[in-house]
């Protein structure tokens, strides 16, 4: 491995391990993270839930924004809950993160008159001026290459998901698979990164957690009654706006993530087995980070309660 690629992966290792533990003693400003394992109910800003998995991970909003802040990602503030995947010998890890816009109610209208060509280079447009701020906190930028997945529309789920391909400046090759499903008073963002080469392999279980995923009476599409805040845009708008979330979930997660949550789980003692590929030297560094940082039984901490959901 290159050196300089070696060494910030060493650096990502130690910082993601700095943010999750919850050591007796914590250096002043260093950020805690409160997982909470699987199996759960994962609520989501008093909006809407999702199962989460034995062997998974889940956080909730000041979680989430603490998560993204460490790893070098903006916080938008609409953050309502994260999710991180246990590895496997087959499988590399990943993680998922919720957003939720209350932009009201978003009409369908536009289903058969999405023009991919356009959207495409829109969402380039976006994600190079959302590099300006990336670049003034001396963080990675990303490029958008080309659509990994185009744009589809389930009107059955109300779900409209598609995916891009993109590199970062450093060479990294990243993927951010997303979905907008459609609510009564707004959309759930929910954008997946994980290693480009894992994309094919990973998706049945991203879809299979996505299963389980529910708003709450009240909120979902179909509660939709006359009177209700309509969005001022459509289904086109949706997707030209996901150009933010490709910038700002990537950083300097998008080929080290897998290292990343490896440790993460190997320290938590989530994980039988480390992912392969880390090596002796990983294990030494993941050693020294286990001594210093996680006492024995240390216990997870908790994430506050979500905020109540809205009445109908």
């Amino acid at each position: 491995m290159h050196r300089s690629r070696r060494a910030v992966m060493v650096w990502s290792i130690a910082l993601l391990a700095l943010c999750i533990a919850s050591p007796p003693a914590r250096p002043q400003g260093e950020p805690s993270i409160p997982w909470e394992p699987g199996p759960l109910v994962g609520k989501l800003g008093g909006y809407a839930e999702i199962d989460v998995p034995e062997g998974f991970l889940f956080t909730g909003k000041q979680g989430t924004a603490k998560l993204l802040e460490a790893t070098h990602n903006l916080v938008s503030g609409n953050e309502v809950g994260a999710i991180v995947s246990p590895a496997r010998e087959s499988e590399q890890p990943w993680f998922v993160v919720f957003e939720f816009r209350s932009v009201g109610f978003v009409k369908d209208d536009d289903k058969d008159h999405i023009d991919q060509a356009a959207l495409l280079k829109s969402i380039q447009t976006g994600t190079d001026e959302a590099n300006q701020e990336r670049r003034k906190r001396v963080w990675r930028t990303f490029t958008v290459t080309e659509w990994q997945r185009p744009p589809y529309y389930d009107p059955a789920t109300h779900n409209l998901t598609w995916a891009i391909h993109g590199v970062s400046d450093s060479g990294s090759v990243s993927i951010n698979h997303s979905i907008r499903i459609l609510g009564r008073r707004g959309t759930m963002n929910v954008d997946l990164v994980l290693d480009p080469d894992q994309y094919e392999a990973s998706l049945p279980r991203f879809d299979s957690v996505m299963t389980s995923f529910r708003f709450d009476q009240g909120n979902r599409y179909a509660d939709f009654v006359k009177g209700d805040k309509v969005a001022a845009y459509g289904l086109t708008a949706l997707i030209a706006g996901g150009a933010g979330a490709v910038a700002l979930k990537t950083g300097l997660l998008a080929k080290s993530w897998k290292f990343l949550v490896a440790a993460l789980f190997a320290l938590k003692k989530l994980l039988i087995v480390l992912v392969l590929g880390i090596g002796a030297f990983f294990k030494r560094i993941l050693a020294a980070i286990r001594a210093r940082f996680f006492p024995k039984d240390e216990v997870v901490t908790l994430p506050p309660e979500d905020p109540p959901a809205p009445t109908a």
